[in-house]
């Protein structure tokens, strides 16, 4: 709540903009400040200053609320759909509105791709499926292409964006932050508030979540460690407050790790040469990176896979407050993902055993070697 921006709290907006020239954005930048320096720069007197930090610390608090209140703050459609029929009916109608939404796997298995495709879908009007809305998209790997943009929107929907109009409010409506260290990110997401009531964002993508965070972190130091699942829960706090302040729908993509030699609960009793033959023998199977505090703060998992001996790729519903576990087939084409098989197109799997936050995530190799069990 102390990231929310002082415009939102309805103070006056030529003192928002005065505070502004100082550099205080949020909650927090206001009450960061002094008596003294607050008097500078509102120009107020010490009475209506004193009421000015009552509200703004209010704001800031916590708030205390019902789930009838929750229910009834909402706007617009609960779900995002995906126009991946098959996909959309186990997951209820979409990606979830108000949720953080990853999409992890190996690279090549069209993560972007799917990112620029709801990025079009954003743009489309309730009565063609989509929300009508603006797209925040923050590449962190230089991977987006306006090009495969416009070939999507031109082969998927060949009626709509036939004609030079829709294509150029499409193109207008997608803003693309490119951000290249991680307190570029954090910063742009603590200040993005702004942007989105501004532009009407109506969906948030990060590509890639991992890719700064892996790059500025050595995760064999330890130090290194709890700074780096120090400033992920940073992040996913932001994403989940932005995510349900608006009601929108949050993708973030994710890469992969491999895990080699873990001791689990029941092998711990083990006789210590017991447990040294176990280890050696397991093989490390590859999952989504970040751990497991990241893990457990999305609120939903699709996994992105390689199929052994098959140019086809696999989505999994790995995690989902309302989906059972379910495989699909999927191609990349000209129009985006695409879903092969039969009319459903899913098979239900069974992942009760596993924890979502380490499912096995198929990949290959140059050389087309399939890693995972």
């Amino acid at each position: 709540m102390a990231s929310k921006k002082l415009q939102r709290i309805g103070i006056p907006l030529d003192l928002v903009m005065r505070l502004k020239r100082h550099g205080v954005y949020t909650c927090k930048d206001f009450l960061s400040k002094n008596q003294l320096e607050l008097l500078n720069m509102t120009g107020l007197t010490r009475t209506k200053l004193q009421k000015l930090i009552e509200d703004v610390s209010k704001a800031a608090q916590p708030e205390h609320t019902t789930v009838l209140d929750l229910y009834q703050r909402r706007s617009g459609p609960a779900f995002f759909p995906t126009s991946l029929p098959s996909l959309d009916r186990l997951l209820h109608g979409g990606l979830p509105c108000g949720t953080v939404t990853e999409i992890a796997g190996p690279p090549g298995c069209g993560k972007t791709q799917f990112c620029i495709m709801f990025s079009v879908l954003s743009t489309l009007p309730p009565t063609m499926g989509g929300i009508s809305g603006g797209v925040a998209y923050i590449d962190t790997e230089s991977a987006f292409s306006a090009e495969r943009l416009v070939e999507i929107a031109r082969c998927r929907f060949p009626d709509y964006f036939g004609t030079n109009e829709n294509l150029k409010n499409l193109c207008s409506r997608v803003h693309i932050y490119q951000e290249s260290t991680c307190r570029q990110l954090q910063e742009k997401l603590d200040m993005i508030e702004e942007d989105i009531i501004k532009y009407g964002i109506k969906l948030i993508i990060v590509d890639s979540i991992a890719s700064l965070v892996r790059k500025e972190f050595d995760s064999r130091l330890q130090g290194n460690m709890i700074e780096r699942t120090s400033l992920l829960a940073k992040q996913a706090a932001t994403l989940k407050y932005l995510a349900e302040a608006f009601f929108i729908p949050v993708v973030v993509t994710n890469q992969i790790t491999t895990k080699i030699g873990q001791v689990t609960s029941m092998q711990a009793g083990q006789h210590e040469t017991e447990r040294k033959a176990v280890l050696e023998d397991e093989r490390g199977f590859v999952t989504a990176a970040l751990g497991n505090t990241w893990g457990h703060s999305v609120n939903t998992r699709l996994v992105l896979q390689y199929r052994d001996g098959d140019t086809d790729r696999e989505l999994i519903i790995s995690k989902s407050p309302v989906s059972p576990a379910a495989q699909f087939v999927y191609s990349i084409k000209s129009e985006g993902i695409v879903l092969k098989g039969t009319e459903d197109g899913s098979k239900l799997l069974d992942l009760r055993e596993g924890d979502p936050c380490q499912q096995k995530i198929c990949v290959k190799t140059p050389e087309q070697v399939k890693l995972c069990p």
